[in-house]
């Protein structure tokens, strides 16, 4: 591997948790949201553009242990963010989908952070955000390869 790649690699690694957990800070900040896991928004965030899941898909979608989908789904049965039923003629297995207070609050989460991107993106020097849009289907290339794995 070239040197140069390694340092981006690893720049790039360094700076991507930082900076979501940035955004989810300011996000919920400027809507006043709850405290809200980044693990449960994903969740969320996939149930909103897939539908109801099995548990084992949602597991499989998000590249998480059962297990840990699990105790997830709990935590947010309890905060009624989800509801699970089961499925039609088959007594044992479960959908999940987002209840109505969930998607509230994903949508509201959404338009904070695409809030809080915008302005930041307004403040960057020139050429800064046009530079950014330019790497986002680079970044969706880079994701694919690294799910792929």
């Amino acid at each position: 591997m070239a040197e140069g790649t390694s340092i981006t690699a690893r720049l790039l690694s360094d700076r991507l948790g930082p900076l979501r957990r940035a955004v989810s800070r300011a996000s919920r900040s400027s809507a006043a949201l709850p405290d809200i896991p980044d693990a449960q928004i994903e969740v969320m965030r996939c149930l909103s553009t897939t539908g109801t899941r099995s548990p084992s898909e949602l597991a499989d979608a998000l590249g998480l242990a059962r297990s840990t989908v699990s105790n997830l789904l709990s935590q947010m049965e309890r905060s009624e963010l989800v509801e699970r039923r089961l499925v039609s003629g088959d007594g044992r297995r479960t959908q999940v989908g987002l209840t109505a207070l969930a998607a509230a609050r994903l949508r509201a989460f959404d338009d904070a952070a695409t809030a809080v991107l915008v302005a930041a993106l307004q403040d960057l020097p020139d050429g800064d955000a046009a530079a950014i849009a330019a790497a986002l289907p680079a970044l969706e290339r880079l994701h694919d390869r690294v799910v792929d794995r």
